[in-house]
């Protein structure tokens, strides 16, 4: 066995870049990190070749003394941590005094700095183990990085790197989470001698929209909330910003981009109401915490935290997330304001001179405030008495007219909004099962006529095994002959839907995931089906007072704003949106 031995310093640092320089981004990103702690208000990044060329850094922060220089390329000399008190509360981006040192080992890389005081600049230049002695330089105040040929002096590693596109995209998505964390900052990235990115200092609002796009912003809602050290920002996409993999998360620890299976589930729990299946959400959050209540130094590439007081933490992000998406029905997303102009937001708040005269409100709404027949028999409720005066009109306004039995257009103070009738009533009658089995009180109807229908054997025995599920969530199924079922009795809310399509819904998942799965993990999913099998249909005409107690029902619904499935189920058009399909005012 060959004898122990000390390794070389330059062997050691090449596997220490090994964790910490997976890759350019990997660079990038210590880099940047470095200008975030140097206090830098302007960030520049220029890349060649996807970064395996070239990445330049450069920024207007505080600089690093003459001194110091040497130092700032060592291993494990860093100004940001003296003690062990300093590591167990960590309040910069770096600590662990690794990155330049393990970029030098594996690359050529030049450092040009200046502080404020200096009288001009110092350059310093390092390739692999070789260390030259500071020079003269000329810049102004800041830091500038340049790395050059990566891996030049371990092909090994060189030829693991991907296309020129790949290296690109790694190092632009790193790019993204970093200029995400600091708005307050401005950040320029270059590709080829190309702007690929060009951000001013900005409020979070414009800086979501300048990076995933004005559609994400628009349709996400502000999240805010403080609980004792504990304090979450950002913004959380609604339904209709979801994706099908989950590439558009961002959740911030102090300023530090984390992947967190702990903040990432609390997330995802918040959104069970509004996303099923495989329906990812997007979202751009931030949390604050005291320094001493997370340890950072989990991984050295620090995406990895670790929380004192881990449930309390997730309980805190689940519920402050869970109550920005469940405003009031009516209530347009908290973040609109950021993206539309201002007119179109004033809009939103201003009263509107209603064309036609308030007495014909009056009128219909006196009809429209009691019950019909028709409606109660689909499930749907009234609501109470609204004032007609035009200051006080409703958020959804009152119904016009129905559009090919599919869609409700009512007058709104801001202009004309859309309802999709199926996909409005659904979160209605989901939301009313939901709070009903939460109540342990499950209201049912029993059906004068049992509604009898041909079933396989499975559903017959199924029907038989799981009756006191089946009991507690509403229905009363029974056998009818070898091949047939009745079903005597459904939940309240459902009256007037497709009993045996509902019936057979129920009992198929019944039967794949058991009666335990179905009522816990899956809960949600299964009264969600239960709930669009019970909606009214498409094609079915509503009267005018059934439709307005609809749009009642809505605005006095949590997360109205979208249904089961996080399609939206209203939609505003404004009177300057009106304005400018018909080119008013030109």
């Amino acid at each position: 066995m060959p004898a122990i031995q000390v390794l070389p310093e330059l062997l050691i640092s090449q596997i220490a870049a090994g964790e910490v320089v997976e890759r350019p981004a990997s660079v990038v990103k210590e880099l940047l990190e470095n200008s975030i702690d140097s206090g830098a208000s302007e960030i520049q990044v220029s890349l060649t070749e996807g970064g395996a060329k070239r990445i330049q850094v450069h920024d207007d922060g505080a600089g690093i003394a003459r001194e110091e220089l040497p130092l700032a390329l060592a291993r494990h000399a860093t100004s940001k941590i003296a003690s062990l008190e300093d590591l167990e509360a960590v309040g910069t981006m770096g600590f662990r005094g690794e990155a330049l040192a393990s970029i030098a080992a594996v690359a050529r890389l030049v450092l040009s700095t200046r502080t404020r005081e200096a009288q001009h600049a110092w350059l310093v230049r390092a390739e692999g183990e070789h260390l030259h002695p500071p020079e003269p330089a000329v810049r102004a105040a800041g830091t500038t990085v340049t790395v050059e040929d990566l891996y030049f002096n371990t092909p090994a590693r060189r030829k693991f790197l991907r296309t020129e596109a790949t290296e690109f995209g790694h190092c632009e998505e790193t790019f993204r989470r970093i200029a995400l964390a600091h708005p307050e900052r401005a950040f320029t990235l270059k590709h080829n001698g190309r702007v690929s990115a060009h951000l001013k200092a900005q409020p979070l609002g414009e800086r979501v929209a300048a990076l995933l796009g004005v559609d994400f912003g628009a349709s996400s809602l502000r999240v805010e909330a403080q609980a004792g050290t504990l304090h979450l920002a950002g913004l959380a996409g609604g339904p209709q910003a979801a994706r099908a993999r989950a590439d558009s998360q961002y959740f911030f620890v102090n300023g530090r981009y984390v992947r967190d299976r702990l903040l990432a589930h609390a997330a995802r729990e918040a959104y069970a109401d509004q996303l099923h299946g495989d329906r990812q959400p997007a979202y751009v959050l931030a949390l604050e915490i005291d320094p001493r209540l997370v340890d950072v130094n989990v991984h050295p590439a620090k995406t990895e935290v670790r929380f004192r007081d881990a449930r309390g933490v997730h309980q805190f992000v689940f519920h402050a997330v869970k109550r920005a998406l469940s405003p009031g029905a009516a209530q347009a997303p908290v973040a609109y304001a950021a993206f539309a102009p201002a007119a179109q937001a004033s809009a939103f708040q201003s009263a509107l001179q209603i064309a036609q005269p308030v007495a014909a409100y009056q009128s219909f709404m006196a009809a429209a405030l009691q019950p019909t027949p028709s409606y109660e028999a689909a499930g749907l409720r009234t609501a109470p008495s609204y004032e007609t005066a035009p200051d006080a009109v409703p958020p959804l306004g009152y119904a016009l007219a129905q559009l090919h039995g599919i869609y409700i257009l009512a007058q709104n103070a801001a202009g004309l909004v859309l309802v999709d009738m199926h996909a409005a009533h659904e979160r209605i009658v989901y939301e009313r099962l939901k709070n009903s089995l939460d109540a342990g009180a499950m209201p049912r109807q029993p059906l004068l006529v049992p509604a009898v229908f041909q079933a396989e054997a499975l559903d017959v025995a199924t029907a038989d095994e799981q009756r006191a599920a089946l009991e507690a969530i509403g229905f009363e199924i029974t056998s009818s002959g070898p091949n047939a079922l009745a079903v005597r009795a459904v939940p309240s809310a459902l009256v007037g839907g497709d009993v045996a399509a509902l019936a057979r819904q129920v009992l198929a998942d019944l039967r794949e995931f058991g009666a335990s799965q179905a009522l816990a993990t899956r809960r949600d999913e299964l009264l969600s089906g239960m709930a669009c099998h019970g909606a009214v249909r498409a094609n079915r005409a509503l009267s005018v007072p059934e439709m307005n107690a609809l749009l009642r029902e809505m605005e006095a619904t949590e997360r109205s704003g979208s249904c089961n499935h996080g399609r939206p189920t209203w939609y505003q058009l404004t009177l300057a949106d009106l304005d400018k399909l018909f080119l008013r005012g030109r």
